[in-house]
């Protein structure tokens, strides 16, 4: 018989290709407060949440509140940016559907917040496809830690093993290894030397039209 298994999708540059929306959000922003970062150095530092994100390039200089109204300036500069590019990566909506008729839950586990994830989701109209949802609202701390998709299994009920994380991102990789979960990797935004010290990747592909991707569905009997 086989085992129950799951896909956990993180969501920007995997699911969308939206991350230069955001790297250039948050440049401008962070520029504007008087933070010296190239484009390239900005890119290396998206990830994990929002507050995570501005704690570690202005440690100890904003209040909570502070942060969260910064946050949003950028997420609704994001949003407007990015609503007429909105669509879904090459063949993942065939591999969605595909992956539904075989039975197979579906997650997301995202460092967005979920006023993000509503916009995506809504906007392209693919919620139905998801059993579970975990954003940066629902975890303490983010990727790399494996909260994010630990959260998402137990929500879905799938051992972490019988997981395969879907990520753009090294950290998010790692956050599945250590949660003790293969990833696939989405190529493009992010150099492949960065997923080097990472032994849990079972495949790299350009979209979700890879063949590679066949050998994740069960066999027909």
């Amino acid at each position: 018989m086989q085992h129950e298994r799951a896909f956990l999708f993180d969501m920007n540059g995997t699911m969308i290709n939206d991350m230069a929306f955001h790297v250039r959000g948050w440049h401008k922003l962070l520029t504007e407060l008087g933070v010296s970062i190239t484009l390239k150095e900005m890119q290396l530092q998206c990830y994990g949440k929002n507050e995570e994100l501005l704690e570690r390039m202005l440690p100890g200089r904003f209040s909570d509140a502070e942060k969260q109204t910064m946050i949003m300036t950028k997420e609704n500069i994001y949003q407007e940016e990015f609503r007429p590019h909105m669509q879904l990566i090459n063949g993942l909506h065939d591999f969605l559907g595909k992956a539904k008729n075989a039975g197979i839950k579906m997650a997301i586990g995202s460092a967005a917040i979920m006023y993000n994830i509503n916009y995506i989701l809504d906007g392209l109209n693919i919620r139905h496809y998801f059993d579970a949802i975990v954003s940066a609202d629902h975890v303490t701390i983010s990727k790399p830690d494996p909260e994010t998709f630990t959260k998402a299994a137990d929500l879905l009920g799938v051992p972490y093993e019988n997981c395969i994380v879907f990520e753009d991102a090294a950290k998010g990789v790692e956050a599945a290894l250590n949660a003790g979960m293969k990833s696939v990797v989405i190529k493009g935004f992010h150099e492949p030397e960065e997923f080097d010290y990472l032994p849990n990747i079972i495949a790299m592909i350009d979209d979700y039209t890879d063949p590679a991707l066949d050998a994740l569905f069960p066999v027909s009997l």
